[in-house]
């Protein structure tokens, strides 16, 4: 189980927004395996040094994308971050396309949601929004 603040989730939304109207539309999340096939707005989740989130809008030159790293996940600040990664998301690098459109309706139906929680199994994904207590 991996979760994301709300918060940065929908910053990397938005920065995902600009990135594309100023750079010419969203990378094609096929590997450019099918050319003009699901260019949406949309998030990557991706696991390789930690588990992360980033935007599929197009970069300029030089450009980095903005990130937010799952709070369990982090390589800075999570010393045992990639055995957990190992454990809850597998041993080799992966990406996995999610629906911006769709995350936002999940973040939009609970409006005091504090993070977006992914469980992943083998064989599937879910996506819930949860409030989280503020720890001390």
């Amino acid at each position: 189980m991996f979760t994301f603040p709300v918060d940065q989730v929908r910053a990397v939304i938005a920065r995902g927004q600009s990135d594309a109207a100023a750079n010419g539309g969203f990378r094609n999340p096929y590997y450019g395996l099918r050319p003009g096939e699901g260019e949406i707005p949309g998030l990557w989740l991706v696991g390789d040094e930690g588990v992360y989130l980033l935007s599929n809008g197009k970069l300029a030159e030089g450009q980095k994308a903005l990130v937010c790293y799952a709070d369990e996940c982090n390589p800075s600040t999570n010393p045992n971050y990639w055995h957990y990664k190992r454990r809850y998301f597998g041993g080799d690098d992966g990406i996995d396309f999610l629906d911006a459109v769709e995350v936002m309706r999940l973040l939009d139906a609970m409006p005091d949601a504090t993070h977006l929680r992914v469980e992943m199994t083998d064989t599937s994904m879910s996506l819930t929004p949860v409030h989280m207590p503020i720890r001390p």
